[in-house]
């Protein structure tokens, strides 16, 4: 039946155009990058990720336990008397302290308490105690049950640190002796920290006083604001904002003497407001939050590769400001504006001031700059826009995002640091960031990060706890080494992903071409021919053309976004053209050949005799089908080296995987395919013939096919790698390389330097500069000719009804 025929050859060829195979090669690169990420310590829960991270531009950090250590070291003190500081000391574990109210204050006002005999508790409140050197005693179960629960916890200095005692009389009673000895200091109640009020205090009672007394730490400004005015130095803020900026953490201390009158019952109901007050200020700790030593490094390696590093943090700002200047974060010559905004009150409209965080001396720089800016006609030289970042608080953050909307957008353009962040700030902060079109990896290890983790392109989690459930990405490895290591291997996966598709389209393509050829002449591949080159060919490329690892460094490019690019497609294209072109010339020119004639099983144009035994064939099958002849044994030789070729062209190593030949796997299989295709055809095997449905041609169109085959690959290799690679590719890439806004350039490189050479003399082929397509870049070059941008530390900016197409804040200058 014709129709019946019509229907059943169509459907063939439409399962020949659409490779099933086709979703699992395209998962075979993600499975061994994910494999690749384990080896490296980075578990994924979410493989479809990995291809995502090969796009990622912008990583934001958290800092506590992610840039810097975990913990915190006491750097030193500086107490208080008669409302001035004395010198700071570096520690407090000195004999003629240690019965002074600020020993005390360390020593009592915590949270600590015993599990398994060891001390357990926060670790800032760890640090603390340790720094004293004394020792802390909980009453066991039976004495708690003897006594109705009402012994305290106990700390006590070693006896070592106490003043020698005078020697005892015979006569005295040694008891009396050893309690008079004794300097211990019962916790009476404790009011726990709360992060609302940013303190935490205690009531206590020393041994043999009759009076309590109660300590309070917390946060500088606050513990201050509980004082006695003449207790705190007149110098307060500015040895505060001393400490901050070099990026120490201060805690404050203060003390109070209770009244006789207040017995252990009383202190138990009392109201903290009535004990956090009144206070007399006994000075600072100043904690020291490291940074990790893979830090630097890691962040100068993103740097490099115009990646752009922001920090989001819960800590105070300067602190923050400095951490990421101490990282390289914020360069040294670089201005940081801080953006105080403030909510609508008392009729007035929200509005942002604008400070430097660094020296005024600086605003003259900055101004100097801006004025260069806007001689420029064009935007290409990113070092001027990079002078600045922007800092703020998360508290500043949401201001702006409810009453500044479309200034958000530009401040994340440069905004560097974003400290006192809320989780749901940061979550915030991370959609921002998408909204302008960045890629952004998100780095933390907090329960505070959970959010942002989630919401990033690539969140990556350093802690294997909270965090680790909510992040696709969990690393081992507890610093940022993992984030480049992530990157780089989610290119390797993309470009995996491309290189894969590139093949699998363009099997399925010459295969077509050879069905239809064949289809002309009544004809088609054979069902083992098929087989051969489904299973022997296809599959095993396929899946070891994926293994290549990823590229030892991050490059300063990236890979093209998607598969609808230019470079990809002229990629398709081409060798689809080069196929068609080489299979009809094979196609054509062998019906040119003086031997050929229509093949029949009597066909001897080898002049060998009993070459095939083709009296032993199926006649009926092969007169049905029409598999033996000439121009399918052409087309099969042909074809079946195209694969090979695309595949090895399509095989791109450099910058983002290794090279090819170090991909053993698939060079040994397809020397093997090379080799195994020469010998059949140069050396035809009567077995291998029959298996294959091939018929015997002379050796001097096997010449001929060789030469076809070679003509081939030189002119598929010319065309991918000088035409594709020096055109075209690196055109599609000068959009990372002249748009890396907001990312300060690292010293050039000598591949740098060729890459940049190679574009000016390609200009000429683009005299036109494309648009930039992503948010972030069409925001840069509005900003690039905005005279009030950024704006200056006199400048107020101020909120207003939103107008139809306009703005809907006005920057006032005050005269």
């Amino acid at each position: 039946n014709p129709v019946k025929t019509i229907i059943i050859e169509s459907l063939d060829i439409i399962t020949i155009t659409v490779p099933p195979a086709l979703p699992a090669a395209m998962t075979a690169g993600i499975v061994y990058a994910q494999r690749r990420l384990k080896q490296l310590g980075i578990f994924c829960i979410s493989p479809q990720r990995i291809n995502i991270c090969g796009q990622i531009n912008l990583v934001c950090f958290d800092k506590t336990g992610t840039l810097t250590e975990d913990g915190l070291d006491l750097w030193g003190v500086q107490r208080v008397e008669s409302g001035r500081f004395h010198l700071s000391e570096e520690s407090a574990h000195k004999e003629n302290l240690v019965k002074s109210q600020f020993v005390a204050c360390m020593a009592t006002c915590h949270s600590l308490t015993k599990i398994e005999g060891q001390l357990s508790g926060d670790p800032l409140d760890l640090k603390m105690f340790e720094a004293t050197g004394w020792i802390l005693e909980e009453a066991t179960e039976e004495e708690t049950a003897l006594h109705n629960r009402i012994m305290p916890t106990v700390v006590r200095p070693p006896k070592q640190l106490l003043p020698s005692q005078p020697d005892v009389s015979a006569d005295q009673d040694m008891e009396l002796a050893e309690l008079s000895s004794l300097y211990e200091i019962g916790i009476v109640r404790q009011f726990p920290f709360s992060s609302a009020l940013q303190r935490m205090s205690v009531v206590s009672r020393t041994l043999g006083q009759k009076c309590m007394d109660a300590y309070m730490k917390g946060a500088p400004e606050v513990v201050a604001s509980l004082c006695k005015t003449e207790t705190v130095p007149e110098d307060f803020s500015e040895v505060l904002e001393r400490y901050t900026k070099q990026g120490f953490r201060v805690i404050a201390v203060a003390h109070r003497r209770l009244g006789s009158k207040l017995n252990w019952h009383k202190v138990q109901n009392i109201n903290r407001d009535n004990i956090e007050a009144n206070m007399e200020f006994l000075g600072l700790i100043i904690m020291q939050n490291k940074l990790k030593a893979e830090t630097p490094g890691v962040l100068q390696d993103l740097r490099r590769a115009n990646i752009r590093t922001v920090m989001v943090t819960g800590d105070n700002m300067l602190t923050a400001i400095s951490v990421a200047r101490d990282c390289g974060m914020i360069p040294p010559e670089d201005t940081v504006i801080i953006a105080d905004a403030l909510p609508p009150h008392d009729g007035q409209t929200a509005k942002i001031t604008w400070r430097y965080a660094d020296k005024p001396s600086r605003k003259t720089q900055l101004e100097e700059i801006n004025i260069s800016l806007e001689d420029e006609d064009h935007v290409e030289e990113p070092t001027t826009q990079e002078m600045y970042h922007f800092a703020m608080n998360g508290k500043s953050f949401s201001i702006i995002a409810e009453h500044f909307p479309d200034m958000l957008q530009k401040l994340v353009l440069h905004g560097t640091v974003f400290a006192r962040m809320a989780p749901d700030q940061k979550t915030l902060l991370i959609e921002t960031l998408q909204g302008v079109d960045y890629f952004v990896g998100m780095c933390g290890d907090g329960a505070n990060d959970c959010g942002a983790l989630k919401r990033a392109h690539g969140g990556i989690s350093l802690s294997e706890l909270e965090a680790s459930v909510a992040s696709p990405f969990t690393s081992r490895t507890p610093n940022i080494s993992c984030v480049p290591n992530l990157i780089r291997e989610g290119r390797a996966a993309l470009i995996t992903s491309f290189c894969v598709f590139k093949f699998m389209a363009l099997y399925s393509i010459i295969q077509y071409i050879s069905v239809i050829l064949l289809y002309s002449i009544f004809s088609n591949l054979g069902d083992f021919q098929f087989l051969f080159i489904d299973i022997g060919i296809i599959l095993l490329i396929v899946f070891t053309m994926s293994l290549n690892p990823a590229w030892k460094e991050l490059v300063s490019r990236r890979p093209p976004s998607g598969l609808i690019s230019g470079p990809l497609l002229f990629s398709v294209l081409t060798q689809i053209l080069i196929c068609l072109g080489f299979q009809t010339i094979t196609f054509l020119w062998v019906k040119r050949q003086p031997w050929y004639e229509v093949w029949t099983p009597d066909t001897d144009v080898c002049n060998q005799s009993g070459h095939l035994n083709v009296s032993d064939l199926n006649d009926t099958e092969m007169d049905e089908h029409n598999i033996q002849n000439f121009e399918n044994t052409s087309l099969f030789y042909v074809s079946s080296f195209q694969y090979l070729i695309v595949a090895i062209i399509f095989s791109k190593g450099k910058p983002f995987r290794q090279p090819s030949y170090k991909n053993y796997p698939f060079v040994l299989s397809a020397v093997s395919l090379y080799f195994f295709l020469l010998f059949i055809m140069f050396y035809p095997v009567e077995g291998i013939d029959h298996f294959l449905e091939i018929v015997c041609v002379p050796f001097e169109w096997r010449i001929r096919l060789f030469l076809i085959i070679v003509v081939n690959a030189a002119v598929s290799v010319l065309v991918e790698t000088f035409i594709l690679d020096i055109v075209l590719w690196k055109l599609a890439f000068s959009r990372d390389k002249q748009a890396n806004y907001g990312v300060t350039p690292a010293a050039p490189t000598p591949q740098g330097a060729t890459d940049l050479q190679a574009d000016k003399c390609l200009s000429w082929l683009c005299p036109r500069r494309m648009m930039a397509k992503a948010r972030y870049m069409h925001l840069a070059q509005e900003l690039s000719v905005d005279p009030y941008w950024p704006p200056k530390p006199t400048t107020t900016t101020e909120a207003k009804p939103r107008p139809e197409n306009s703005c809907a804040y006005e920057i006032i200058i005050p005269s």
